[in-house]
């Protein structure tokens, strides 16, 4: 457990709070279409990576690899971030934010779950009230950037209707009880356009085109080299 502290976004008011972050899930496969769900997990088998067991599928990581920092330090150079919504819960609330979910794809290989524990997952400093946005949920925006060999490329774009409706992926991974206190649950995440390849920074946002505001961060990836 560790404190993370946000701000809160309240229709441009906002407000500091800091979270007690007591445990981080990762949500996988939960792509609202069956056919571009398995559009990613093709992506993902083509790099080596088996097919998951169940869909969606909710990993687990330690809850201190989510960071606010704008730089991450990873092994080699097989690791990829990938936008993804993030929701939080606290004190019967929950808030929504946007992070990266970013893994060693070389470990992916041979145990998501392991992969997952590799990297730092970035998050924005910024959070909305779910249910400021639940009303539109689905017109909601994600995007990523990646720089590749020095040029800033768009990575991933996609609405959030076409994953599972948010209340639908909670009470699958969590129950009737709803998302615990302090638990951080990344969403999933879009397809990246020309394939999952590793980037010297990566750069995400969410959008909301009803309220007209954006949850943005970005982050540069510092590799370490491999000796053995």
């Amino acid at each position: 457990m560790f404190d993370l502290t946000f701000n809160i976004d309240d229709r441009g008011a906002a407000t500091p709070l800091t979270f007690e972050i007591r445990q981080a899930v990762i949500a996988g496969w939960t792509g609202r279409d069956p056919v571009a769900r398995d559009k990613h997990i093709a992506e993902l088998e083509a790099i080596g990576i088996a097919r998951p067991a169940t869909t969606p599928i909710y990993y687990r990581c330690s809850a201190r690899r989510l960071t606010l920092a704008d730089t991450i330090e990873v092994c080699g150079e097989d690791s990829s971030g990938e936008v993804e919504f993030v929701l939080i819960g606290w004190q019967g609330r929950i808030f929504v934010g946007c992070g990266s979910d970013h893994t060693d794809r070389k470990v992916e290989g041979y145990s998501v779950t392991v992969s997952k524990q590799m990297c730092d997952k970035p998050v924005a400093s910024e959070l909305w009230e779910l249910e400021d946005v639940i009303g539109h949920w689905d017109r909601l925006i994600l995007r990523s950037w990646a720089t590749i060999g020095g040029e800033r490329v768009l990575y991933q774009e996609g609405t959030l209707d076409h994953m599972l409706p948010v209340k639908d992926l909670i009470a699958r991974g969590f129950g009737a009880g709803g998302l615990p206190d302090g638990c951080a649950m990344f969403g999933g995440t879009f397809a990246a356009k020309g394939g999952i390849r590793p980037a010297s920074r990566f750069e995400f946002e969410l959008e909301d085109p009803v309220l007209k505001r954006k949850i943005q961060h970005g982050y540069d990836v510092v590799t370490l080299p491999v000796r053995g």
